[in-house]
This record gives C-alpha cells, structure tokens and sequence, in this order.
C-alpha cells in the first residue's frame, strides 16, 4: 500500500512541476520519476535553507513538487548550454 501512495505521490508532482516548468511533459511513467528524484531533491535541500513544511499527503506532494520544480529547471539550464 506505502508504494502505492510513493508513486500516486510522486505521478503528481512531476505532473504539478511539469506544468509549472513550461515545456516538460514526460508521460505518466516519466512524471512519476522526475516526482519521485524531485522528492529526494527537495528531502536534501529544503532542509538546508531551513523550510520545514510539515506531515501528511498534502505536505508530501507540495515538497516533491518543489524538488521536482528545481530538477526540472536544473534540466533546463543543462539542455539550453
């Protein structure tokens, strides 16, 4: 069940950041990805700068969105180079 929510969750963001970041769109498969690194992305770096944005399902989705949000842009600069 836990992974069944890990990918729901991560589907989301990367479609949430997908949207937010014009130009990306990477399927379903590929949004569940970019969700579930945007997640381990943002569980590394929010902490450091000190944003702590709380429990829950709702928490989760805002914080892997945020990382896959960076991800996305981090993509974006490389490809542009």
């Amino acid at each position: 069940m836990n992974i069944l929510v890990f990918l729901i969750i991560g589907g989301i963001a990367g479609w949430l950041a997908g949207l937010i970041v014009k130009g990306f769109g990477f399927g379903l498969i590929g949004n569940i990805v970019v969700g579930i690194v945007g997640a381990v992305v943002a569980g590394y770096l929010l902490p450091i700068v000190g944003v702590s944005i709380g429990s829950g399902i709702i928490a989760a989705i805002i914080h892997a969105t945020i990382g896959a949000v960076v991800l996305l842009f981090v993509i974006k600069l490389v490809k542009r180079a």
